[in-house]
Order: C-alpha cells, then sequence, then structure tokens
C-alpha cells in the first residue's frame, strides 16, 4: 500500500467532517421526528455511496455468516438510534466526547470476547480515559444531583453508545476474518434500511420540506462520510492518521457553536482532552507491535517460513 499521510489525514479530517454535519442535520429534525424514521433516511440514501465503495472491488454478497450480519447489523442500528436520541439532547461536542470512549470499550470487551490481555499501557490508557468522562460528568454536576436542562440519562445513552459502537467494530473484526469489507458494508446497509423500513408506517411522521432536505443530506453526508474514510484508511496506515479522527471534536464544536449557541465548557474541553489523549496514546502503542508483526511475516515470507 502506498502511504501518503498527508492525503490520508485530509481525507479522514474531511471524513469527520461530514459526520459532525451529519449530526447536526440529526439534531434539526430530531425534534420533530422519530429516530428510528431519520435512521431509515440515513441508511436508505447511504446505499449509493456503499455501491459506489463495493464496486471499485466487486460486489459480492455471497456469506456463509448470514446469521453474524444480521446480529451485526442489530447492534448497529442500535448504535444509530442512540447517537440521534443523544445528539438531539446533548451538545454536539459533547455526545462527540462521549463517542470517543469508544476504543476504551475495545479494550474491556476483548477480555471476554475475544480472549485478549491488554497491555499495562493500555490499562493506563482506559484509567485516562474513563477519568476524562468524569471530568465531563463533574462539569454537568451528575454526580452530585445538580439541575441541568439537559436530563442525566441522555449522558448515560452517550456513554452507552461509546459501548454498543466499540461492540459492533469487535463483530466487523470477528466477520472480517472470513468476508470482505465491501460484502459486510453491503449487507449492514441492506439490512439496516430493511430492518428500519418494516416499521416506519407505525411511526410514520410526515416532514416538512425542510425535513425532507435534511433527510437527504444525512444520508448523502453518511454516504461521503463513509466514501472518505475508506480512501482515507487506503492511502495511510490507520496507526498514523487514527489520530485525525478526532478532529471530529473540531467540527462538533464549531457547528455547536455558530449554529446552535453551545459554547463548551472547561469541563468538557479538559475531559475531552483526557479522552481523545488515551485513544491516541493506544493508536502509538499499536504501531510498534504492528511494525514488529509486519516485520516478522516479511522474514518468514523470505525465509520460506509460514507465519
Amino acid at each position: 500500500m502506498k502511504h501518503d499521510l498527508k492525503r490520508g489525514a485530509l481525507l479522514l479530517a474531511s471524513a469527520t467532517f461530514f459526520t459532525a454535519a451529519l449530526n447536526a442535520l440529526q439534531k434539526l429534525t430530531g425534534s420533530t421526528l422519530p429516530a428510528l424514521e431519520i435512521t431509515f433516511f440515513r441508511n436508505l440514501f447511504s446505499l449509493p455511496f456503499v455501491l459506489l465503495i463495493a464496486s471499485r472491488t466487486g460486489i459480492v454478497l455471497k456469506t456463509h455468516h448470514f446469521g453474524g450480519h444480521v446480529l451485526r447489523s442489530v447492534v448497529g442500528l442500535i448504535s444509530m438510534i442512540m447517537v440521534v436520541i443523544t445528539v438531539t439532547r446533548l451538545p454536539l461536542a459533547e455526545q462527540q466526547v462521549l463517542s470517543y470512549t469508544q476504543p476504551l470499550f475495545l479494550v474491556l470487551l476483548s477480555i471476554p470476547l475475544l480472549h485478549e490481555r491488554p497491555s499495562f499501557q493500555r490499562w493506563i490508557a482506559v484509567l485516562i480515559g474513563f477519568s476524562g468522562v468524569v471530568v465531563v460528568a463533574l462539569g454537568k454536576g451528575l454526580l452530585h444531583g445538580a439541575d441541568s436542562a439537559v436530563p442525566a440519562w441522555a449522558y448515560f445513552v452517550a456513554l452507552a453508545q461509546g459501548g454498543v459502537g466499540a461492540l459492533t467494530t469487535m463483530q466487523i473484526r470477528q466477520l472480517s476474518a472470513t468476508e470482505s469489507s465491501t460484502t459486510i458494508a453491503l449487507w449492514q446497509a441492506i439490512l439496516m434500511t430493511s430492518m428500519t423500513a418494516l416499521p416506519l408506517p407505525f411511526i410514520w411522521t410526515t416532514p416538512d420540506l425542510t425535513d425532507a432536505l435534511c433527510l437527504v443530506a444525512v444520508g448523502a453526508f453518511a454516504g461521503i462520510a463513509q466514501v472518505l474514510q475508506t480512501e482515507a484508511f487506503a492511502s495511510a496506515q490507520v496507526s498514523a492518521i487514527g489520530p485525525f479522527a478526532y478532529s471530529g471534536l473540531l467540527w462538533a464544536a464549531l457547528i455547536g457553536w455558530f449554529g446552535f449557541g453551545e459554547i463548551p465548557g472547561v469541563a468538557m474541553v479538559i475531559g475531552g482532552l483526557l479522552i481523545i489523549g488515551s485513544g491516541v496514546w493506544m493508536l502509538r502503542h499499536d504501531r510498534p507491535a504492528r511494525q514488529k508483526a509486519v516485520a516478522e511475516g516479511t522474514m518468514d515470507a523470505a525465509t520460506g517460513t509460514p507465519p
């Protein structure tokens, strides 16, 4: 793979911008439309972009793990709905910060599900990351029952969404052992669109013209973000450009500030830095292990020994 750090970083930062923008649109529509309806249109209008990605390597739907795709889609759908619920009620920057706990939950879930033994550095990163969550909670008075215009449960749902997102990532890892990334993405898009279409007649709320345009844009932005992210990780190593995924906090803060008048507090900034710092630390800690694995694989290939 050709390693183009500048291109990969720019593409990934652009992907996070479109993700922040679609969350802002979900926030706008979430006050009048059901979360399930918004999620349906997000999947429906992003489907053409998924097909575009898949067409480059070949559209393959054949699978021996259909049940795995169904389970992955159900969990992913729950995560999407949780995002709509939380962005509707929380400031965009705060929801974005709490979503960055996903790598921390990945470490915790890897123990029972993948039987991994996290290193000491990973445990330190997890402690730092969750200390950032505590700082954000203290800033909102959630730990001592202070009154707030935002319901406390919304923060817990946002934090739980990080865990559900981590479970989704883990399921993708397990499926990718036998399935191509395009097959996984295709089944996800098809199944999520179908699952959200089934209950639609029972919860349907007719959107006005503005909401309808926002729903189209939500799906389009989700698809564009996926294309940009795919291109980013095809351009450079994940460990090198991974930290640029956290630029989403900047976009969320700016859109929240200028679009909704949401000014980030000091506790949110400090907590966000702790959470992001722990994620970057884990990315950097993974790099030597990956380089060692590549070096060992190259040596094995040169000597004819199976890795």
